[in-house]
């Protein structure tokens, strides 16, 4: 799909600077997903110079998503979301997802890009249990206060918490730790934290990724696998814990993933291995 081809079905909001990468469209296009830019294009291609197997990295965190939430749905229970980043509208979408194991299966999707407010409210207009705002993960008092927030998700029953591949796109001085501590304290027990963060125990992967992605656009940092950890501090971890998250429950990754990515990035299997995601899910007693 061209950029003039991609701009009209999307009715792009007037704030919207197409000769900016945006993480959101970066990940779409990693995704295999069509509603990305040339310059978001140039971008992910640049990145594989220093991480290349950031590719295969965000195709393993959409899987992830879609064996994390057949779990939460099926077997924990929950019959409601809170997707913070969630990006554009591609393949294995939360209420997807979570509305196959359970028709009433209620999704708000949270992100700060224009882009994404209006293609998802566009995508899901006609479905009630299902919504996105705009606004930003670090602050999730507005999320919480939001009126499509309270019309959808009921505070008295457990909820899905999902940080899914975004807390690493904000800095240390936003405080990430404080807003994911901040959402759980708003919901009650038995409510999960599913999470994955880009972690490295390489300073010079970790440091390409963070320079490059923060010239680019607004981002934060590759972090540890301890800093990530810390999230889940007084939560009971659901087996196998944290792990890099292609070995959470692998053998349990639905047979429908939706579309077939329709392009191919190729990565240098000799380099892998520098940058992964982290992650899992946690329970809150």
């Amino acid at each position: 799909m061209t950029d003039e081809q991609l701009r009209d079905p999307l009715a792009l909001p007037p704030e919207v600077d197409t000769s900016v990468p945006s993480v959101a469209r970066i990940y779409d296009y990693a995704v295999g997903g069509k509603d990305n830019f040339r310059v978001d294009r140039d971008a992910t291609h640049a990145m594989l110079d220093g991480v290349p197997d950031i590719i295969a990295t965000a195709r393993a965190n959409r899987a992830f998503l879609g064996r994390g939430v057949r779990y939460l749905a099926r077997e924990a229970g929950i019959r409601q979301f809170i997707d913070f980043g969630s990006g554009l509208p591609t393949q294995l979408n939360v209420h997807q997802v979570a509305q196959a194991e359970n028709p009433d299966g209620r999704v708000v999707y949270v992100d700060n890009d224009p882009v994404v407010l209006a293609h998802g409210r566009a995508l899901l207009s006609e479905d009630q249990r299902t919504t996105v705002i705009q606004a930003d993960m670090a602050q999730p008092t507005a999320v919480l206060e939001s009126p499509a927030t309270r019309r959808l998700i009921n505070f008295a029953e457990p909820v899905g918490v999902l940080y899914l591949s975004v807390l690493h796109c904000l800095p240390d001085e936003a405080r990430p730790d404080l807003a994911v501590a901040a959402m759980l304290d708003a919901v009650p027990a038995g409510s999960h934290l599913m999470m994955s963060h880009l972690v490295s125990d390489d300073a010079d992967a970790a440091e390409f990724l963070t320079r490059f992605m923060t010239e680019q656009t607004t981002w934060g940092r590759v972090r540890t696998e301890a800093e990530v950890t810390a999230y889940f501090d007084g939560l009971d971890a659901v087996e196998p814990g944290l792990v890099d998250i292609t070995r959470w429950r692998p053998e349990q990754q639905p047979t429908d993933t939706g579309t077939p990515f329709d392009h191919d990035i190729p990565s240098r299997p000799e380099l892998e291995g520098k940058i992964w995601e982290f992650g899992g899910i946690a329970r809150k007693p």
